[in-house]
């Protein structure tokens, strides 16, 4: 929108200048029978108040021309020096080169996740999402809180990550119109997480991005339980409620302390975070395949633990027997720290 807004005001100004130069030829050679030289010459010097002198005498009806036409064009020729200077000395032709240039980028991005809008559920969505190498493209109107993110001046969790300092590909925009999501890439791109404030909004976004893209994965954001529904027939495959999720797991905090204790090290709210990590039956390196989960061995080896496994009909297998074989469209999930994970991907999966 910000960027939209400059290109107009630039439009503008281009107009306004032609049309005062079509303006001075006009009144040139219709009042004063100037052919085209001439008045081109006279308007030139009229615009620019040189005050080379006059090619002919100037009749009265040109006099009165001239003398409307001088006060116009002081109008006009004020609003282009501010445009000029705005863009020139308070950088805003940098801006929007770099808009132009990352508008260019994202063009070229297949598979990303695009996070509209970028309050705290926004950014922690990209947080995680660019902690896990994800491809993530934002939008966010606010131009400002975007700037302050991308420098780690308003999120203590941000600032001094790995993550801090780095580009953020961002649209500047409304994410409800179809043009702003379309500029996101919202065809190509494998999610979509609409973290609005407004459920209405969330909706909206939902419905658009579904008529865009068919097969794309819709994460929304919901303050209200009835909202659920209409974002769920809106096109969104999940809905997850922020403030209900926060109620329960204070709740539970009191009843099953060390369940949600342990769900933190999962969800990386803990200092000692241990990582959740799948790893698809296609993605899992030749030799493996046809091994049962006995024999691949993985806790010995790595030290991470299967927990469960999705079998390719979509049953979750929780602690799967140890003498079942994964196939083809199974997913395993495994769990252990950042080093165990680590060994446990270099080991199984294919690369």
């Amino acid at each position: 929108m910000l960027k939209q807004a400059n290109i107009n005001r630039i439009v503008l100004a281009i107009v306004l200048t032609v049309s005062s130069l079509i303006i001075g030829m006009l009144g040139f050679t219709g009042i004063e029978n100037f052919n085209l030289v001439d008045a081109f010459y006279m308007t030139v010097t009229t615009v620019s108040t040189v005050g080379y002198g006059e090619v002919h005498p100037l009749s009265t009806a040109g006099r009165i021309f001239v003398s409307f036409y001088i006060l116009y064009n002081l109008v006009v020729v004020a609003y282009l020096v501010s445009v000029l200077s705005s863009f020139i000395f308070d950088g805003e032709l940098r801006k929007l080169f770099n808009m132009f240039r990352t508008d260019q980028e994202i063009k070229h991005f297949s598979g990303h996740v695009i996070v509209c809008g970028f309050g705290r559920n926004g950014r922690r969505a990209y947080q995680e999402l660019r902690a896990n190498g994800a491809r993530v493209v934002a939008v966010e109107m606010d131009q400002e809180l975007m700037k302050s993110f991308a420098e780690g001046r308003d999120d203590e969790d941000y600032e001094g990550t790995d993550l801090a300092g780095e580009k953020i590909f961002a649209v500047f925009g409304d994410a409800t119109s179809d043009r702003v999501l379309m500029q996101a890439g919202v065809q190509r791109a494998s999610a979509l997480i609409t973290a609005l404030p407004k459920d209405a909004d969330n909706v909206f976004v939902a419905l658009s991005a579904r008529a865009l893209n068919p097969h794309l994965k819709i994460i929304a954001r919901a303050s209200y339980k009835t909202s659920e529904s209409k974002l769920l027939s809106a096109g969104a495959n999940s809905v997850v409620m922020p403030d209900e999720i926060g109620g329960s797991h204070m709740a539970k905090l009191v009843v099953r302390p060390e369940v949600i204790r342990f769900l933190d090290l999962i969800s990386g709210l803990s200092a000692d975070k241990l990582r959740l990590e799948e790893l698809a039956f296609a993605q899992m390196r030749h030799d493996f395949h046809g091994q049962s989960i006995r024999d691949l061995d993985i806790r010995s080896r790595t030290g991470a633990t299967i927990i469960g496994l999705r079998q390719q009909e979509g049953a979750l297998l929780v602690s799967p027997p140890a003498d079942y074989v994964p196939k083809a469209g199974d997913v395993l999930l495994v769990l252990g720290s950042e080093a165990q994970i680590e060994s446990f991907e270099v080991k199984y999966r294919q690369l």
